[in-house]
């Protein structure tokens, strides 16, 4: 895929918004195209996670506690909580389908951040905004009236 896409992408992960065009081609010079066959697993849950991932083609499942959550699609993204935090994966993600993606690593992205501490102030700003977007949608979850 060409660059201009992948900025395109990443320009909608909440932790990337408010990165310049230019900080945001650093961090896609940091990205690996990876093709993944179907079946694999790109994620287990209760693993150490060190990649951040951005589907470029075909599909995913997300499985959590032995349950399938969710279907992931070309410009979904997994494992920015595990790439910042070094936690433990959340979900296991396989391939449903042959795969592109684009890979960054903890170890790419956390030498960034310390290269250019501007790009660690504003990812701060968008896991802060993605936060409070998620709090609002669990307080409207939980007000809404039941039918």
């Amino acid at each position: 895929m060409t660059q201009p896409n992948t900025l395109q992408l990443l320009s909608h992960v909440p932790i990337f918004s408010e990165l310049s065009q230019s900080e945001l081609r650093s961090i896609t010079r940091l990205m690996t195209s990876t093709n993944v066959k179907e079946g694999r697993s790109l994620t287990k849950q209760g693993q150490v996670g060190r990649e951040f991932i951005i589907i470029l083609k075909g599909e995913a499942s997300v499985v959590q506690n032995f349950r399938t959550v969710a279907t992931l699609r070309p410009g979904d993204f997994f494992g920015e909580r595990s790439v910042l935090t070094g936690e433990p994966r959340s979900a296991t993600v396989t391939a449903e389908t042959d795969m592109l993606v684009e890979v960054l690593t903890r170890r790419e992205l956390l030498a960034l951040l310390d290269d250019k501490p501007v790009v660690a102030k504003k990812m701060l700003i968008g896991v802060v905004r993605r936060y409070q977007g998620l709090l609002t949608s669990l307080q409207n979850i939980t007000q809404s009236p039941v039918s």
